[in-house]
Order: structure tokens, then sequence, then C-alpha cells
């Protein structure tokens, strides 16, 4: 039976996933690009951005490649797919990822304001939601055919459906950098130690690797 997953889905040691002050130039807020240092030197990030070095392989590299595995949808919140705020001024972002992004699949946006669907190179089409979490929910699995649905991000969009009982398993990188302030994952989520428990925690030697899966 597919399932609603988070993968690969870095936090700081004080548990944001974004600092404050985003911006075009900065998708992680000021200074929270360190958040993600682990993963570029992965072969996997290096194929994936098409550079001509071949990349760490080990622990991290396995970790990302396996999350990968199974996805035929995404969700995610306004604030990943870009900067503004607010009603669109226009739709001509097209979001961070440039002509093809790396989904090549099914995208849904959560957003309090209207936006028109489009397509993007390699197979990643681009759905703005703005009837809330279930609804997108429901699109979504559609639109995976049978396979899983993954939560891209950011923080505010992962405690929803963590809050709301709907993630069936959770695949969060710890990282050893402290941020202070930003977009916090672990915040009014009272209750989930009940429906929720940590199923493995690895170790490599750059971060943390947690798997959280709902209990029995």
């Amino acid at each position: 039976m597919p399932k609603l997953v988070v993968r690969a889905f870095a936090v700081s040691i004080d548990g944001f996933s974004a600092a404050p002050g985003q911006t075009l130039q900065a998708p992680f807020g000021k200074d929270g690009l360190r958040l993600m240092n682990w993963f570029f030197p992965t072969q996997f990030f290096k194929t994936m951005t098409r550079q001509p070095t071949a990349g760490e392989t080990g622990l991290d590299n396995d970790m990302v490649t396996k999350a990968e595995h199974g996805i035929g949808a995404t969700i995610m919140g306004r604030n990943m797919f870009g900067p503004e705020r607010g009603p669109w001024a226009n739709e001509d972002w097209k979001g961070w990822w440039g002509e093809e992004p790396p989904y090549h699949h099914p995208v849904f946006v959560l957003s309090h304001h209207a936006h028109s669907r489009f397509e993007m190179k390699g197979g990643t089409s681009f759905t703005f939601v703005n009837d809330g979490i279930e609804s997108a929910l429901k699109q979504a699995f559609e639109a995976a055919k049978g396979k899983d649905v993954r939560i891209g991000g950011g923080a505010s969009t992962v405690r929803q459906y963590w809050k709301a009982g709907l993630i069936d398993e959770l695949h969060l990188v710890q990282v050893p950098v402290l941020f202070g302030q930003g977009e916090r994952v672990f915040e009014g989520l009272g209750g989930i130690e009940d429906k929720y428990e940590v199923a493995e925690f690895t170790p490599s030697k750059a971060v943390t690797h947690l798997r959280i899966v709902k209990k029995a």
C-alpha cells in the first residue's frame, strides 16, 4: 500500500530546516545552505546536477539514493517553491531548479493564492492547491499511481501532515550545526510521541540519519 513519507529531510541539531531571511539568492535563509553541506559531496548530488566529478559514495550517498526509490509525487509548501509571499505578482517564476527540476513526477504546492498548473522538462509538473492538506494529499496519491508520496518540505508543511497523523514514515537527517532560529520542524507536536517512534538511528561521518515510523 502506498505511503506518505518524508525522506532525506535535513534539520539542524536544534530542529530547524531553514534559517530566517529567505531570498532568491538564499533559499534556505541567511547562511542556511550549510545545512546541506553533507549532501553536496555525494555521488547522487553530483550526478543529479550533472557535474563532471564522481562524488563520494558511502552511507550518506546510499541514504539519499534510497530516498528516491518508489516516489510517484511530491507535496511541498509555497516557501519551498519560491521566495514570493502573498498573491502571485505574475506566474513567471518556475521554482529554484531551472528548466528541468529533479523531481520528474507531479508536484503539488500548497498555497493560499491561485496559480496556474504548468509542466517542465523531464516530466515534472507543478499544481497549486488552495483547499488544504487533505486535498493535496488526495491529488498526489492519485497522480502517484500506486507509488509513495513524498513531502518535500518545508518545516511547516511537514508539521501539518505530521500533527494530523498522516505521515507513515520520516527519514530526518540531523546535521551538527546550530541555527537558533528559523523554520522549526519540532514545534507544536505534542502527542506525536504516542503515535510515532524512532525505528533507526544511523550515524555517518557527517550527520545522523533518523527513521521515524508510526507505531503499530
